[in-house]
């Protein structure tokens, strides 16, 4: 099945898991997931990933994050879809939440924090904000 979107589908996955209280999450791979996931576990927002090769196929399992019962993502947003590309500059980079929260911002640098990307000064697309 071909999916025209796969980053709002993981991110869907991990939202629908961690509401549903499960401790795992799979779902197909790839190198811009994988940065996405190292970022939320940087963050504290997961508590690891798993990266399984078959052959071809590659596989991601999250293993999510819980505090008192509750999950620890509290909203998971999409924020660029392939209809609707949304970048921005270093300066319009704001904070998530009063930063509670982070945006994920794919750069010419890499995919990064928006924290590190008003940092270095570089902006970028805005793939998704997570608190």
């Amino acid at each position: 099945m071909s999916l025209s979107d796969p980053i709002a589908d993981m991110l869907t996955r991990i939202r629908n898991a961690s509401r549903a209280g499960q401790m795992n999450v799979r779902f197909p791979g790839s190198r811009l997931k994988e940065s996405i996931l190292s970022i939320l576990k940087n963050e504290g927002f997961i508590e690891s990933f798993n990266v399984k090769k078959e052959s071809k196929k590659t596989d991601i399992e999250v293993t999510l994050k819980y505090f008192n019962k509750q999950p620890v993502i509290r909203e998971l947003e999409r924020v660029s879809t392939p209809g609707r590309r949304f970048y921005l500059q270093a300066r319009d980079l704001k904070p998530v939440r009063n930063n509670m929260g982070v945006a994920i911002v794919s750069t010419s640098q890499g995919v990064m924090t928006g924290r590190k990307a008003r940092r270095l000064n570089v902006g970028g697309e805005v793939i998704c904000r997570v608190w």
